[in-house]
């Protein structure tokens, strides 16, 4: 990982030496809320602008592959731009682990989830909602929880699957479903949960969630997209990311 010293020098030339541009960026929908709070600060900070399209990762390669303008890669798993970078569709030598996330169970409600997730064995509740596992790593990860736990076969017939998480989330948030995993980030603030009850899944239950981000073949001569890039391992950006539950590289 870059020093403070040499990220802090990065930055300034980004800022100092090159003109103001924009640089697209694809993020993933559990990064959603960090990444907000990044983009400003990273807008301020040097004066490069950047717009934000939010969505499931397997869905944003399809849009890739078939020419869709994004530059930069915010991904909800590491394999996703590991096969662009082998498929030249990203720039070599710029993917790195900027997040790695984490899953929780989660209702709106209080009383509703316990700390151990101990509601998926009693089964007291008809609707589970989970991100459809083909295509988004949360849900993935949530199907390896429930048969780690033994419960997935039974409770199969209950799920409500999302698109991606950010409709995952919104079907609990909605009372379609009475609980759904989620990602920590949707549901934490200041590194606690904001409201309801969540059982926090213990990381040993899956595996990791590591989130890549690299610089796509049509950002390669764009400086905002590496100065976004750069601006991301910033101290500032991991405080951001580390406040929304997130687990750091």
């Amino acid at each position: 990982m870059r020093q403070p010293s040499l990220l802090v020098a990065v930055l300034a030339l980004f800022s100092a030496g090159a003109s103001a541009e924009t640089v697209q960026l694809a993020v993933a929908a559990n990064f959603a809320g960090p990444v907000k709070r990044i983009v400003a600060d990273f807008e301020q900070s040097t004066g490069h602008k950047a717009v934000v399209s939010t969505g499931a990762t397997g869905k944003f390669y399809a849009q890739i592959v078939n020419g869709a303008p994004f530059e930069v890669l915010l991904s909800a798993d590491d394999e996703t731009p590991a096969r662009l970078e082998r498929e030249g569709r990203a720039q070599s030598g710029t993917r790195f682990t900027y997040a790695v996330g984490r899953l929780a169970l989660w209702s709106p409600n209080a009383g509703v989830v316990d700390g151990e997730g101990a509601v998926l064995k009693t089964g007291d509740f008809r609707r589970l909602a989970l991100a459809n596992p083909k295509v988004a790593p949360y849900g993935q990860a949530a199907v390896e929880t429930m048969k780690a736990q033994g419960t997935h076969e039974r409770l199969s017939p209950r799920f409500v699957l999302g698109e991606n998480i950010a409709q995952t989330h919104q079907f609990v948030a909605s009372g379609n479903a009475e609980l759904g995993f989620v990602a920590l980030s949707q549901v934490t603030r200041d590194g606690k949960v904001a409201e309801g009850s969540a059982w926090i899944v213990p990381a040993s239950m899956h595996a990791p969630i590591r989130q890549d981000a690299a610089v796509l073949l049509r950002g390669k001569d764009n400086p905002a997209a590496a100065a976004f890039l750069a601006f991301l391992r910033s101290d500032k950006a991991r405080a951001v990311i580390r406040g929304f539950g997130y687990d750091l590289p």
